[in-house]
């Protein structure tokens, strides 16, 4: 049987190139994204809306698009994106990186779980990081 998960997938309205490679520049892993055509998906070009992305660094994974004109979303109203994990100053380095540009809610603070801490980013996506005892 193969290993469920649960990963946010965002609608980016357009910006879903500029983010995902914000994204992968900070976490890493492999990035793809794909565009369509007549036939269907394609490797995305320099100049092509994304139809689909996909990021995988390590145990993280983050999809998204530029989304459908149809359905307009309004970023960072309807989901968070959960990050956390033991390395404090991994975590807080990627904390301080996703902050450039964006705002703060809630700093990284000492909790009875770890440390935790919340920001709005640049593209208006919500992160929460939690740094877990180890």
């Amino acid at each position: 049987m193969s290993t469920s998960y649960i990963a946010p997938y965002v609608n980016f309205q357009g910006r879903a190139r500029e983010a995902l490679e914000f994204y992968h520049a900070i976490l890493g892993g492999k990035l793809a994204l794909f565009a369509f055509d007549a036939n269907g998906l394609k490797v995305a070009g320099p100049g092509d809306p994304i139809g689909y992305g996909r990021l995988e660094a390590e145990n993280v994974r983050l999809f998204g698009s530029d989304g459908n004109p149809s359905y307009p979303a309004t970023p960072g109203d309807t989901i968070a994106i959960q990050l956390a994990g033991p390395d404090k100053a991994g975590m807080t380095k990627i904390f301080d990186a996703l902050a450039d540009g964006g705002t703060v809610s809630f700093p990284l603070t000492e909790a009875s779980w770890g440390t935790a801490g919340w920001l709005k980013d640049k593209f208006g996506i919500t992160w929460n990081v939690d740094i877990t005892k180890a």
